[in-house]
This record gives C-alpha cells, structure tokens and sequence, in this order.
C-alpha cells in the first residue's frame, strides 16, 4: 500500500469515501461509489482545479446550531462552502433536503440533546423516503462528530454524513458520497486548518454583531476537557485575513466583533518569517503551563491592535481566554481603545488550590485573585464574567465552600456554571474518579448559582442611576414596545421604544434601530439584566470622548 493511502485510510477518509464500513450487511468486495483521488488531497497541485462537489442546484439545506459561539462561526463557515457548491439555505426543516447538525460534546447533556433531536428527525426521514424524489440526508457536524464517529453512524442509521470541526471543506464530496446511498464520514484533525480563505455568511439576526474566528484548538490540556480532542492543536489564522473579514464586516454595517478561539488570548500568528524569532510574552504572575513557551510569531496584543484601528465604531469583544495569557500590554490596550470593550471573561473553573491543580489548570486560587485585582487597577469599571464546575473529581465540601467564596470575593457580572461531566478520552476519565454523586453535584451547582445571582446583583446595582452606551440588538423578546441591548460590559439592557434625540442634534428624534447606539440611563438592575430610560441616540466615538 502506498503510504499516503495508509495515512488517509488510518484517517479515516478513504474509508468515508470508498465504503465506509459502518453500515449492516455491506459486503467486503462489494460495488464502491467513486471516491477522491489524490489529487484532491494535494489542494493547489493542479492550478485552478475545481474543488469536488454537488453541480449548482444541489438541494436545500437546513442548518441547527447547538453550543458555544464557535459553533456559531462553524456554521456560518459551512454554509459560505455549501453554498459555493450551489446549495440553497432554508429555515422550514420540512422543506430541506440536507438537514446539519452543528453539535457540542463538552458536556453529556449537550449530546443527549442531539440524541433526542436524531430521534424526532427520524419519523421526517421515513415519511421522506415515501415520497418521490432525492431522499433527506442527515449529518451530524462538529465537536461530537469527531468524539462519536462511529456510534453515531452504527446507533443512528439514519445519519447519512459525519464531519469533524475540520472537514467541513470536504462537506460536498461527503454529500455527493451520500447521495448513492453510502454513509460517509471526515473526521481528520488537522494541524494547520484555520478556514482562514473562507469567508463565514454570517447568520446572526439583523447584522449588528458578527463572530470572527481567530484560532482553532487548543494545548492547554485541561483534564476535565475534551477540546482538545474534538478540536485539535492550537493554530491561528494570519492576522491579514482577519483584518479582511473585519473590514468587510464594517462594511456591511457590523457595529460589534466577537474575536473567537478556544484559547483566544493564545493567538499567535507564524505566517510571517520576520516575526518567527521573536520572544514568548509572559504569562501572568503565578501561572503555568504544561507545554513550553512557543516562541515566535504575531501574538493575540498586536491582533487587538490591528483590529481596533479598523473601525472606531466598531465595538471589539473576545472569548474565550485563559487567565495565564494576560500581559500588561493587552490589559493597557483594553483600558486605552475606547472600541474594546472593558469586559473580560476569567474562567476559574475552581476557588480550590487543590481542585486546580486537579484539573491542571495552571494557577492557584491567590494567583487567580491576584490576577483579578490586577486587572481591575489596570481597567477601571471593568466588568468580569467566568466559568466554573461544580462537583469535579474529588471535590470537598471544604473546596466547595472555597468557590462559594471566591464567588461572593469576586463579585462577578455574568457567569457560567456547570456540574461535572466525566468526558472519554480526558485525562480525568483515565486518572481520576468520577466520585462526586450526582445529587451533590446538582445540590452544589444551585448554592454556586444562588451566591453568583445574589453577587451579580450586587454589582449590577452599582449602575443604577448611570448611564450606559447600549448597542441596540433590537425588540425585547419579552416585549414588543421595549428595545434590548448591551453595555460596554455585555449586560443585558432593556428599555422603552421610544423616539429619542439625537446626540449632535443633527436628525430629527426618532426610535432607535438595530445598530444605533443609545445613552441609556439605568433605573433598576437585576443579577442578569438592566432597566432604564432611553436619553440620546448617540455614536461610540462621541460617547468616549464625553464621559
């Protein structure tokens, strides 16, 4: 055997391609349907050779997003491929004739949602097969595509294609595979695949904010995690093809960017040979790694940088980082840029020492809170959110209280908190127990989730009486005569739909649009959401410039 076709079939895509062998009753030596050849994996050999694919009019396709915001972009990115292969997008799953899930695996519940929804798609698929025409086609995209590849295909024998985060270029030729009747699955992970040539069609509602990814995977190796298993090593994007997809988000209108990674604040770009020497920063005091320092590179401030400059009415976000990649100079140029917001997300996970280490975190619980003073006299007003997990391998009621108490120290404005769930492949399922029963993790979780909301409010009602620069998102679900929106901070606002001046008096009053920004003064808050009075449409760069 050649050795790429080794390396391909030990892959897993010539297996895909030339009878995957996951479904009953397939023969050895049985008819194969046409599969690539390996010109299709030497991208750029040929010069112009068209990638493989469905003709135009493939079909219409409907896409279902579960998970984090990288989904989100996962999605977006592909639908630019699916289209491009003449794919048309619809929003009735009735009417479509591919039916994608963009699924999540880092936690057990979020794949017993796709379990459930393969379940309810399975009566559509037999009515379907009753009817004249192509038959639906099902696939399962994503995260739990790479972790569940074969069971999916032998479980669900409805599902017709398996893609991994990293093969969704290779969604047509799966399609076409798929059309003959055969399963056909992509779950490579590749070490240098960033879509960075793709430009995402993005699908958020009203086009007011926009995610960008920067970076895919990550090295961290946290032993609670399964990205790194799902997503692969860590590789960013070349800072100029970031720069292009956020001009022309600018110019499209986009007033908000969310700069995406698992591992955000790690970017480092290596495209460019005269920065491949230069120096490693420095992580934050007191935190570590289990990797070595990566030299080298465009590093995720001089991104921030770049980014900023774009668009002065443009707010930047990212997420989701690590703390051990703060250097002054990203907090300096938070607190400096009146278009990045003054919001950071600091994912502790724990208030335990104990439990950190652990979960091979990297830091303690007073070089974490050392961190957090740090950054509050860095960014002034900042607001902060995190991550925890209740109920983690080993856990104390000891170590419990000390993240009840790192919550009521902190006093964060948002937060995410979860009970443990045991992940295959992680470091904890093969070296730790999973020995917290389930109802203690459910009762920890609701006393964590009780102290954050009394903290969250605590803080929240420090704004009362401010004013707040909301970017309008558009009608409050709750509401059709109130508007919603967030602050510097990524606090829910809402407030009336009323007509408002116009900051520079040079329009006419007038209800704001999705897209405007609104000086809004806060009446009452809550531990998720505040309430106020709409003063002024306004922009961002007259509001900085009149505190």
């Amino acid at each position: 055997m050649l050795p790429w076709r080794g390396a391909l079939r030990a892959a897993g895509l010539l297996g895909a391609a030339r009878g995957e062998r996951c479904g009953q009753g397939q023969r050895r030596g049985a008819a194969l349907p046409a599969g690539p050849d390996l010109r299709h994996f030497l991208r750029g050999a040929a010069e112009g050779e068209p990638e493989p694919g469905p003709a135009p009019g493939a079909g219409r396709v409907y896409l279902e997003t579960y998970g984090c915001q990288m989904n989100v972009n996962d999605t977006e990115i592909a639908w630019a491929i699916l289209q491009k292969s003449g794919y048309t997008r619809t929003k009735q799953v009735d009417e479509a004739d591919v039916i994608l899930l963009v699924t999540c695996s880092i936690r057990e519940k979020a794949e017993q949602a796709i379990w459930n929804r393969l379940r309810h798609l399975r009566a559509l698929k037999a009515r379907r097969q009753q009817q004249p025409g192509s038959p639906l086609r099902i696939g399962i995209l994503g995260c739990m595509a790479e972790r569940l590849k074969e069971e999916i295909l032998h479980r669900e024998k409805l599902v017709d294609i398996v893609a991994g985060p990293d093969a969704y270029r290779d969604l047509p030729r799966l399609l076409a595979v798929a059309e003959s009747g055969q399963q056909a699955a992509n779950v490579l992970l590749s070490l240098d695949e960033t879509y960075a040539d793709i430009l995402p069609v993005q699908t958020s509602a009203g086009g007011t904010t926009a995610f960008v990814s920067i970076m895919r995977g990550c090295d961290n190796m946290c032993s609670y995690c399964i990205v790194p298993f799902t997503r692969g090593r860590e590789r960013s994007r070349p800072i100029a093809s970031i720069l292009q997809e956020v001009r022309m988000l600018s110019d499209q209108g986009v007033k908000e960017v969310t700069l995406l990674g698992q591992n955000v604040n790690s970017f480092r770009d290596t495209s460019e040979v005269q920065f491949q020497s230069a120096a490693a920063p420095g992580l934050s005091r007191g935190f570590s790694t289990v990797y070595r320092a990566k030299p080298g590179g465009l590093r995720f401030a001089h991104l921030l940088d770049q980014v900023s400059r774009i668009d002065p009415e443009m707010r930047i976000r990212f997420t989701s980082p690590h703390p051990k990649d703060f250097p002054d100079e990203v907090l300096q140029l938070i607190q400096e840029r009146h278009n990045i917001c003054k919001q950071l997300h600091l994912p502790a996970q724990s208030g335990s020492t104990r439990v950190l280490e652990a979960m091979r975190r990297g830091y303690t619980r007073e070089a974490y809170l050392e961190l957090v003073h740090h950054v509050r006299d860095s960014i002034p007003g900042v607001s902060l959110s995190s991550d925890f997990i209740a109920g983690f391998c080993g856990e104390t009621e000891e170590d419990h209280q000390q993240t009840v108490s790192l919550l009521q120290e902190v006093r964060y404005n948002v937060g995410f908190l979860f009970a443990y769930s045991m992940r295959q492949k992680t470091r904890a399922f093969h070296r730790l127990q999973d020995d917290v029963p389930a109802e203690v993790k459910q009762r920890r979780l609701q006393e964590l989730i009780t102290v954050f909301r009394e903290e969250a409010a605590r803080a929240n009602e420090t704004m009362v009486g401010q004013c707040q620069l909301v970017l309008v998102e558009g009608p409050s679900k709750r509401s059709a005569l109130e508007l919603c929106g967030r602050n510097d901070g990524n606090i829910k606002v809402i407030f009336p739909d009323a007509e408002v001046e116009d900051a520079a008096e040079c329009q006419a009053p007038a209800r704001a649009q999705p897209g405007d920004y609104v000086l809004v003064k806060v009446t009452s808050a809550s531990s998720q959401t505040l309430r106020g009075v709409p003063l002024c449409r306004t922009t961002l760069s007259r509001s900085a410039a009149c505190p």
